[in-house]
């Protein structure tokens, strides 16, 4: 496979001074050698840049500095209103859209700054859709539906609900890591049908102040996918009052969800988890848990629907056996 390296700095001093800027060599790269496959990566110095991005081509990297001092952040919201007249709708939002294969990105943070869902509506930093996608190091930073792991549910509650790029694309399950992240937001802020890992991450639910401040995951596991979302030595912290938080609750019916071996903080109420008012998802989902720990980590108050393993229930759960790498 043939390697190209890029450099982007926002203060200028190297090839690029916007990351939409390198894309779209890369895809010159691509372009002039079409029958070599290519890998690019596209290397981020410091600084916040401002972008909407789209990244449609197979083997790209991003590379930062630090998550800390390497932002890519945009502030689009589901309410906002288009030419056109209509609102956005959440699949209009993300800061950086990836519809591509073996994508890694390390030491970057993704960004949506919209505000909260109930002034701006839903928010996208990320929508991820492909196999193989890598995060390393990364934040994650929204606040309702701050990374939608794709594909899109197969159909829509409402006619016009999934308006945006992959409205009418072919569904396909994709394969994603997760790895020493932070992710935050409140309602829903991790959701979506992909099969994702999430080894050693930080989850933490913002202060909505309301009575209920939201729910970490929202899965959409399509019927006969053996693997949802499994969260493994993860960490779910919040700066929210006790108990007034879930760990999830099945966009449909099912959603599959497990955690492993994670601190789970006073937030999370005693049950643990939501069934969305839909008792009808209790015999299809999966929300399941296993040698959790901390205030919220509690099994003899888990609501009825919720799977406690036994260890060797929980031992079939390892990285190798859910994404394969």
């Amino acid at each position: 496979m043939e390697k190209r390296e890029l450099y982007v700095d926002i203060g200028g001093g190297q090839q690029f001074a916007r990351i939409g800027d390198a894309l779209e060599a890369a895809r010159q790269y691509a372009a002039a050698s079409p029958h070599t496959e290519m890998e690019v990566v596209i290397h981020i110095a410091p600084g916040v840049y401002r972008e909407r991005l789209e990244i449609k081509q197979d083997h790209i990297s991003f590379i930062g500095t630090d998550a800390e001092r390497t932002k890519i952040t945009y502030s689009d919201g589901a309410l906002d209103l288009m030419p056109e007249g209509d609102k956005r709708g959440t699949f209009r939002t993300p800061s950086v859209f990836i519809d591509a294969d073996h994508f890694y990105a390390c030491d970057i943070s993704f960004c949506n700054e919209a505000g909260q869902g109930n002034k701006v509506g839903q928010a996208l930093a990320v929508y991820a859709d492909g196999d193989h996608l890598v995060f390393e190091h990364c934040r994650f930073d929204g606040h309702q539906d701050t990374l939608f792991t794709a594909p899109l549910p197969k159909k829509e509650k409402q006619t016009g609900g999934f308006k945006g790029p992959k409205e009418f694309a072919p569904r396909r399950i994709g394969r994603h890591l997760y790895k020493d992240c932070y992710i935050a937001g409140n309602v829903d802020f991790i959701f979506g049908s992909a099969t994702a890992y999430f080894e050693n991450c930080e989850l933490f639910m913002k202060q909505r102040k309301g009575e209920i401040n939201g729910y970490v995951t929202a899965p959409s596991t399509y019927e006969g996918q053996r693997y949802g979302y499994v969260f493994r030595d993860c960490r779910f912290t919040s700066d929210c009052p006790p108990e007034s938080a879930y760990l999830g609750r099945p966009w449909r019916n099912f959603a599959r969800c497990v955690i492993i071996h994670s601190e789970i903080g006073a937030h999370i109420r005693k049950e643990g988890w939501h069934d969305w008012d839909n008792k009808e998802a209790w015999d299809t989902m999966f929300f399941a848990e296993y040698g959790n720990y901390g205030e919220g980590a509690g099994t003899k108050q888990r609501a009825p629907f919720v799977k406690i393993l036994t260890e060797a229930e929980a031992a079939v759960y390892t990285r190798e056996n859910v994404i394969g790498f």
